[in-house]
């Protein structure tokens, strides 16, 4: 009954975007056991306590006309800030209006980290405890309803990024279920603003295609995918990604760019520190992996399918479904500039390149996207310490021609 209802409340989609930025979650990450102290945690999402109205309005004049704002729901979960979670709450809705105050417009991003731990909830909790699962509704019903009275043509709300369930694509599909209960806890609550919904695993084109979106009767949805494709090259030296990219520094962006015998040499390094580095059990396992995967992007005509595949996927199931490009949305795409700890920095002109190419994919199927991220280890305005990045990114950012 309570879809039903929403439905009849709802509009043709009211946001619309075209080119974006993801802004930062966290830079400091401080212990859960600190949140009990407003002052560490207000104002909220922490990129307030670092960025200006001139460095908001600076991505406008760039040609960005959307920010994509993490908020890491953890803290709203957590007993520690009990005390003054409506203050959080309402700095966050603050935290719209500031970009939107510039003349942005605002996806406000439900964005949990991997795990918790001292760090609070995170996905993993969510995902494998029922009783967090349903306090995570709650906190998507709070949180759309602290929204609601905003302009639903400068706000959408995104109830939650890359949900990581079944990823083991044995046929299970969980997600279904839990998608409906989070789109309906949001639009019961906040009945005019669009909806970001995605697919489980991710948030990949794959499982986007697996959603029925019929079953969501509601024509103010924009769906959403992330494509970071292919992962050997954007994620080199990501300790956090998985086990074997860690290992993985110095291959060029496009790989064929350079002579083989260079190409070879990076490789072969990459080779040297598995076996130097990684598990013994793990190591004749990486050094197939690694040879697969390059086997697979070391020519232009076999890059360029690798990055299409998900662009394509994406189309083809939006348009069995009726569902207009500019309603599907290529939420999250980057290359990592350099990895926290890790002395490897990718070459900012082969990182131009990439985003380039994505963009490029995005605009010729008629799909919005926002780039990740702005500060960090994939930032494209600054790096590490709100130090300013390389400007090759933003430089090629500024070159684009008008957005269709």
């Amino acid at each position: 009954m309570l879809l039903a209802t929403a439905a009849t409340q709802t509009h043709a989609a009211t946001f619309s975007m075209k080119r974006g930025l993801n802004l930062d979650i966290w830079q400091t990450w401080p212990d859960k056991y600190r949140w009990a102290d407003p002052d560490v945690l207000l104002p909220y999402p922490e990129w307030r306590k670092s960025l200006k109205e001139s460095d908001l309005a600076a991505l406008k004049e760039a040609g960005f006309d959307f920010l994509r704002m993490p908020v890491d729901p953890s803290p709203f979960l957590a007993e520690e800030t009990e005390g003054f979670r409506d203050r959080l709450v309402a700095s966050v809705v603050e935290s719209a209006r500031l970009i939107n105050k510039v003349g942005l417009k605002v996806v406000v991003d439900m964005h949990l980290i991997p795990a918790g731990g001292k760090r609070g909830p995170g996905m993993a909790e969510v995902m494998s405890d029922p009783r967090m699962f349903d306090r995570y509704v709650e906190l998507v019903r709070t949180m759309a309803r602290a929204l609601s009275g905003e302009d639903p043509t400068l706000v959408a709300f995104e109830p939650m990024n890359e949900p990581v369930i079944d990823c083991e694509r044995d046929g299970t599909d969980h997600w279904p279920e839990r998608l409906q209960r989070l789109y309906a806890a949001a639009r019961a609550s906040a009945t005019r603003l669009t909806l970001m919904l995605t697919g489980a695993c991710y948030s990949s084109a794959e499982m986007l295609a697996r959603i029925d979106p019929k079953a969501i009767p509601d024509d103010n949805v924009i769906w959403v995918f992330h494509s970071y494709d292919p992962f050997l090259l954007t994620h080199q030296g990501a300790t956090w990604a998985a086990d074997f990219i860690r290992y993985v520094t110095g291959l060029s962006y496009p790989p064929y760019a350079v002579p083989r015998s260079e190409l070879d040499a990076a490789l072969d390094k990459i080779r040297q520190r598995i076996r130097n580095e990684a598990p013994w059990s793990r190591r004749q396992g990486m050094l197939e992996y690694l040879d697969e995967q390059i086997a697979t992007i070391d020519t232009k005509e076999k890059l360029d399918a690798v990055i299409a595949r998900p662009f394509e996927i994406a189309a083809k199931w939006a348009r069995e479904n009726g569902i207009k490009p500019q309603n599907v949305y290529l939420g999250e795409f980057g290359m990592i500039r350099q990895e926290y700890g890790n002395p490897f920095v990718m070459p900012a002109a082969e990182r131009a390149a990439y985003i380039k190419d994505m963009i490029g994919q995005a605009e010729r199927h008629g799909f919005p996207w926002s780039i990740w991220e702005y500060g960090g280890s994939f930032g494209i305005v600054e790096e590490f310490g709100e130090r300013k990045a390389e400007p090759e990114v933003m430089d090629m950012m500024r070159s684009l021609p008008p957005a269709r």
